[in-house]
């Protein structure tokens, strides 16, 4: 239990830390006198953060909300579309084509091959590039057709003498008996399109197609390259350095996943593990 506790601080405190230097007055800050608790306290550097155009973080925060509601929504969709079918051994070839995913799964093209594919079917500094390209992860596909497939097939056959087709079955008697899978791969793929840094940054030129990622990467690492480097201002005798305006932007674009993963979490245990034992 101590060991628990302590790994919970360790993991809780940077978090907390960069709350606390967001909500603080720039003077206390710089001389390293914030720790847990915000001194001057104020939400200037939220305001200036939030209604800058300049740094980008309103509309990179949007972008992010967008790509991964949009995203999740379709990736959602598409896996348990394609869970469905494999998880039934009526399926002629289903080992074939999930060998097929495995396939993909574990060898990649590379970043020049997916340029050139993406580059010709119009995804670059497309809303799309965020969308498609990962719509079936082959990892939570396999924990889907897991789900399903321990379900019992008295289900299947029942719902086939009440008059119902596949179409029927799959969305009345399937659909709703998988949330627990449903709510785990949401997680999954929200935290994975929200954190996306790699993608945005080759395909998506447009600043106004950035998520909070990228301008997070040039806020911090590479800000006085592209002009959009933070300075220390006073607002309303509030003191603002770069800390403080950097540590709002780390902290917005995390509080976003921390809010929606407790909605989750009661299905998420659940989710990861059944299918895993039979008997």
């Amino acid at each position: 239990m101590v060991v628990l506790v302590l790994v919970s601080v360790i993991c809780i405190y940077p978090l907390w830390n960069i709350l606390a230097v967001s909500l603080s007055d720039g003077i206390y800050a710089a001389a390293s006198k914030v720790y847990l608790i915000p001194k001057g306290l104020n939400v200037e550097t939220y305001k200036y953060v939030l209604h800058n155009p300049r740094l980008g973080v309103s509309q990179g925060l949007w972008n992010s909300f967008a790509y991964t509601v949009v995203g999740t929504l379709v990736a959602v969709i598409l896996t348990f579309l394609t869970a469905y079918p494999l998880s039934k051994k009526r399926l002629v070839g289903r080992k074939t084509i999930m060998l097929i995913f495995v396939f993909t799964f574990v060898f990649e093209a590379g970043i020049i091959p997916n340029f050139i594919v993406y580059k010709s079917l119009g995804l670059v500094n497309s809303f799309w590039v965020m969308i498609i390209p990962n719509a079936i992860n082959t990892f939570l596909l396999i924990i889907m057709r897991s789900f399903l497939d321990a379900l019992p097939e008295e289900l299947e056959e029942s719902a086939y003498i009440d008059g119902a087709n596949d179409l029927q079955t799959m969305w009345k008697i399937y659909f709703p008996l998988a949330r627990p899978a449903i709510a785990t791969v949401c997680v999954f793929y929200s935290v994975a399109i929200w954190n996306q840094y790699l993608v945005p940054a080759i395909y998506l030129q447009k600043q106004s197609l950035k998520p909070i990622t990228v301008v997070l990467y040039n806020l911090i690492v590479s800000g006085s390259k592209d002009g959009t480097s933070l300075e220390s201002i006073k607002v309303h005798g509030v003191q603002l350095l770069p800390q403080n305006l950097q540590a709002a932007a780390i902290f917005l674009s995390v509080a976003p996943i921390l809010i929606v993963y407790p909605f989750a979490q009661k299905y998420f245990t659940k989710g990861m593990l059944i299918g895993s034992v039979k008997g």
